[in-house]
């Protein structure tokens, strides 16, 4: 028995050049075949993640059945291999539309310095106004009281007479070393006065606050 030569129709799929497809193709679906082919590597992918994502999670549950975890800890882990499961997803995607690695670094670690500075500068700010809020409520101390900031409980620190308490700062005014001295004034950060302890001289009642 003689084997046939002749190619199968599987044989003649694999031989067909890209131009052959496009042939097969319907003329509308020609100006989209790229769009059509990225949409199904973006599904595909997604598809992928779900796939990892659900079986991963079965084991966490049933390691955590096994093993007798704390409940915290099994959804911790849950979420952090959601997170990575559709980070990684999320770079698969971007790296078929065109999008370099290189290039989404650079944006992440640029987007991080400059959320990390604006962090901190926003909290020194709101921590500040917080502060001037509790001094206007708590009243620990008034204008022309005389306090003082305490490096330690021996050691005298920053004082002086209030003179105005705003938003952000405090304003003391030193006390002259001589009588024809000039005497010089401080702007304390108000969160400063609940992170030190405060010698406080006062005409006034001591325990004083508007929430009473």
């Amino acid at each position: 028995m003689v084997a046939s030569n002749r190619p199968t129709h599987t044989d003649r799929l694999n031989v067909l050049t890209m131009t052959e497809i496009k042939d097969l193709l319907p003329e509308w679906a020609l100006p989209w075949i790229a769009s059509i082919t990225i949409g199904l590597q973006i599904a595909l992918i997604l598809l992928l993640a779900l796939l990892v994502r659900s079986l991963l999670h079965r084991f966490i549950n049933r390691l955590g059945d096994d093993k007798h975890l704390p409940v915290d800890l099994v959804v911790g882990g849950r979420r952090l291999i959601s997170l990575l499961v559709f980070g990684a997803a999320l770079l698969w995607v971007l790296d078929r539309l065109g999008v370099s690695g290189m290039v989404l670094w650079t944006a992440f670690t640029g987007f991080a310095a400059v959320a990390a500075v604006a962090f901190f500068a926003a909290w020194s700010v709101l921590s500040n106004i917080f502060c001037s809020i509790l001094i206007y409520t708590t009243r620990p101390f008034g204008l022309n009281d005389e306090v003082e900031l305490l490096e330690s409980g021996d050691k005298p620190g920053l004082g002086g007479r209030v003179l105005d308490i705003n938003l952000i700062y405090t304003t003391l005014e030193e006390k002259a070393p001589g009588p024809e001295d000039q005497g010089s004034y401080l702007r304390v950060p108000n969160n400063l006065f609940f992170q030190r302890m405060t010698r406080l001289r006062t005409r006034g009642p001591v325990v004083e606050s508007l929430l009473d």
